[in-house]
């Protein structure tokens, strides 16, 4: 059993490395460099959470690859989809969303990301984890011990900083909200971001999360597209229908005309 300092090392390795490929990622898809992640340090939590959640609870498993492919994908999807749900409850918005994906849940998790999580899990279990804990292992344990401790301070004074400003967002919701009669969820969103926009800090979450929603804007939105698919189902149906009956006219007629 590893120490919790070279575990906690272990975990800010990946974080890193998942916001290494998050900016890389979403960089090419924008084709402009995108500093991706919630906190201002060049880290992503999430993936460090999944990969550690892999290493201790998958290890036992290590001799049949194919039970830690299918439990790896089974770990991150939940976690994706706990952490989906857990940010939109304390923020009231949507950081992420998958509701174009097929195959998808509540637009949280998607098969299109779940089945990476596997080919990542395989990765992590038997090319990094050997590759990092070999090199972890030669560092003293008191050292160890402190290196971990100074990371945690600054994680700790990271996700302070970051989620106050957040929290001006979920403060500004609740007071457009409550100013707002009409319930324009789209003046909502265009407040939040404009606090956003007033620091740094709120900038560069804007510029990671492009497509944050609050919540309210999110289901005005669901419900405009089932509205406009049930207005095209209604139409088709009525074009079915005038089809059939033109027809069943041209079928009458030809009747007579045999007659």
């Amino acid at each position: 059993m590893e120490s919790i300092a070279i575990n906690f090392i272990l975990f800010i390795i990946y974080s890193f490395l998942g916001w290494l490929v998050e900016v890389i990622n979403c960089s090419i898809v924008e084709k402009k460099l995108v500093n991706r992640g919630f906190l201002i340090s060049p880290i992503c939590p999430i993936y460090g959470c999944g990969a550690l959640l892999i290493t201790i609870v998958l290890n036992n498993y290590k001799d049949d690859w194919f039970v830690v492919f299918c439990m790896a994908v089974i770990l991150c999807g939940l976690l994706e989809y706990f952490t989906s749900w857990l940010m939109e409850k304390i923020f009231h918005a949507r950081w992420w969303d998958y509701s174009q994906n097929k195959f998808n849940i509540n637009g949280r998790i998607c098969l299109e990301t779940m089945v990476p999580f596997g080919i990542l899990g395989l990765v992590i279990i038997y090319i990094l984890n050997p590759f990092f804990y070999n090199i972890l292992h030669l560092i003293p344990t008191n050292i160890a011990e402190i290196i971990s401790i100074i990371l945690l301070i600054i994680l700790i004074i990271d996700s302070i900083v970051s989620f106050n400003v957040i929290s001006k967002v979920t403060s500004t919701v609740k007071k457009v909200t409550q100013e707002n009669k009409k319930d324009d969820t789209y003046e909502i969103t265009a407040k939040a971001r404009e606090i956003l926009k007033s620091n740094w800090k709120g900038r560069r979450i804007l510029d990671a999360f492009p497509d944050i929603e609050t919540i309210k804007e999110k289901v005005k939105k669901v419900a405009s597209d089932t509205a406009e698919k049930s207005k095209k189902a209604v139409e088709m149906s009525k074009k079915i229908k005038k089809k059939g009956k033109e027809v069943a006219s041209k079928k009458i007629e030809i009747k007579k005309k045999d007659k």
